[in-house]
Order: C-alpha cells, then structure tokens, then sequence
C-alpha cells in the first residue's frame, strides 16, 4: 500500500510539472477496424514535462489487464492498425529495450494498464520522447502485455492491435 502511495505521488509529481507554455494534444483512440476508424474508446492526453513525455488516458470498454502501448512510425490506423507500420527507431536499433533505457525503439512505452471495468486513468511516463518527436505518427494499444524484448511472448497477443490513435496538432 505504502509503494501505491509512493507510486501515485511521483505520477502526481509528474503532472504538477508540465510545463504551461506547452500546449497539450489530446489523442482519440478507437478500436481497429479494415478502416481505421472503429468504435471510439476515449483519449490520451499528451504532454512535455521536465521528465519526459506524460501521457494520460482517458479510455474505456477495453479489454481487463496489461497491454503493450507504443508510438508507431505511421499517421494511419486502417488495416486493423497494420497501416501504422512499425514502432518509431529514428535511430534505426532495431531493437525492442523498453521506455527507460538509453537504446532501442523509441517509441517503446510503459504498458497501459486497464482496470477490471475496462478503464484506463493511470498516466504513464516516456523519458525519452516529448511531443515534437511523434506529431505526424500513430499510438497503438496492443491485445497483450509487453516483454520488451525483441522475441513474442508465447501467446503472441503483444502484436495484436486493438486501438489505435493518430497524433496530430488540432
């Protein structure tokens, strides 16, 4: 209980310190269709802070548990989200090493967590990116948790794309 407090009071931390001059972007997320534009699930909030990227969201009717949650390098969420291609690596690593290491994909993110009614409040934290690097790219929620790591999990359910969002400047 007392590291849920901690836990909490760092995100709260967080967010007292984005930064007022910089403007928010407010992502809405929809589940994937052949389209690209399914059943609309609510939206994530972005914003630069003096720690990195804190995005927060706001969604709802997904499904219980963990999911992988990254930037992908593509404005389009048709094809079941497969259009957004793969995960933002400027950088060209190639390699899958997580939000809070200094190589690998960039647009790896902490996973989002989802609550046993099917929302997801809790803000998470990317410090490495901050807004300018992904406007133009897509935010994509997979069926799975994320292994960080560059092998599937056995069940695969990490590559498969349930929501997906467009970040642009509105």
């Amino acid at each position: 209980m007392q590291l849920k407090k901690i836990g909490l009071g760092i995100i709260g931390s967080i967010c007292f310190a984005v930064s007022v001059s910089n403007a928010s972007i407010v992502v809405p997320m929809t589940l994937v269709d052949a389209r690209g534009h399914g059943i609309k699930v609510g939206t994530i909030k972005l914003d630069d802070t003096i720690y990195g990227l804190i995005l927060t969201p706001k969604l709802h009717d997904l499904p219980a548990g963990m999911h992988g949650f990254d930037v992908f390098t593509n404005p389009s969420c048709g094809n079941y989200a497969q259009a957004a291609g793969s995960h933002l690596d400027p950088e060209y690593t190639d390699t899958h090493r997580g939000p809070f290491r200094g190589s690998g994909h960039l647009g790896d993110l902490p996973v989002l967590m989802v609550n046993s009614h099917g929302y997801a409040k809790l803000p998470v934290l990317a410090p490495r990116l901050k807004i300018s690097q992904i406007v133009g790219r897509s935010l994509v929620i997979m069926a799975g948790g994320d292994n960080y790591s560059d092998t599937s999990q056995k069940e695969y359910a990490n590559t498969i794309r349930i929501a997906c969002g467009i970040i642009t400047y509105h």
